[in-house]
Order: structure tokens, then sequence, then C-alpha cells
């Protein structure tokens, strides 16, 4: 992830990825039926012309593959499912799957669909963990302050 990958007049280049359980909220709030599987990622057109970007998918370790969604109804910065591209520009967000939660390679392929790479995308949860005060703590607190401690440098 982070690299440059040029197929044909596409560049890839792949920043992140989020793990959703739910898309939107209420009234239309989505739910997978796995997870949503969310990579954000740049296609660049190096070409002379308008070039359509071509869906993608996701393959786990077992060789298992998930099509990109065709909706992406509730996905923040959502790429879009057809994504046509101007010479020297670039179409940008986020593509979304419906996967269970894992290791994955993301399958791209140039403008016509001859020639294929992956892009290996560890797992990573990060963006889902929200913070959890810890029960009985003030959070707001610094430490020492209260307590009837005082905090001296170098000396606790």
């Amino acid at each position: 992830m982070g690299d440059k990958v040029t197929l044909g007049h596409l560049i890839y280049t792949v920043f992140e990825t989020q793990w959703l359980t739910q898309a939107g909220s209420a009234p239309d709030l989505r739910l997978p039926q796995n997870r949503f599987f969310l990579v954000r990622l740049s296609a660049g057109n190096s070409g002379g012309g308008d070039l359509m970007v071509p869906t993608l998918s996701v393959q786990d370790d077992k060789g298992n593959t998930y099509e990109e969604l065709q909706n992406g109804d509730g996905i923040p910065q959502w790429i879009g499912y057809l994504r046509s591209v101007h010479p020297a520009e670039a179409a940008a967000g986020n593509l979304v799957f419906d996967c269970p939660a894992g290791h994955y390679k993301l399958k791209i392929t140039d403008e016509d669909g001859e020639r294929t790479a992956f892009i290996d995308i560890p797992l990573n949860f990060t963006s889902e963990t929200p913070d959890v005060p810890v029960p009985g703590s003030d959070s707001k607190k610094k430490a020492g302050e209260g307590d009837g401690h005082t905090l001296l440098p170098g000396r606790n």
C-alpha cells in the first residue's frame, strides 16, 4: 500500500482501508452480509484519451474473490461504480466490498482488462476501534490531578 502501480495507462495507488459493520444512518441504514471493506485509492490516467477505470475485486488467502459493490449509499467518499477519467486526471475515493474480515489482495487491471496485478492489503482494524473510557476514570483528568499525589520530574 502507498506505492504507485502502473498497468497500461492506469496508475493505481492504495492509501488506506477501513472496516465497517454498517453504513449510513437511520432510516437509510445499510447492513452488510459480512462487513463493508472500504479501500481508499486513486486511479490516474496517463494516456491521451478518456479511460474507464475497471471494476475491481479483492481476493483472500484461500482464493475466494469478492467483487466491488455497485451501491455506495452511505459509504463515505464513495468513488462510484462507473469511473471515466480524463487524461492527466484521477478518480479517487473509497471502493466498497462486502466480505468477511481478513487479509486481502486488491486485484487491479489495465483499462483493457488484459493485464492484472495484486496489491497486498494488510489486515487492520484501527479505523473501527473507538476510544472507550475506562469505568471509574475521568478521561479529562491529567495524571496526578485530584488523586493526592504530586508529580515531580524525575522523582516518581
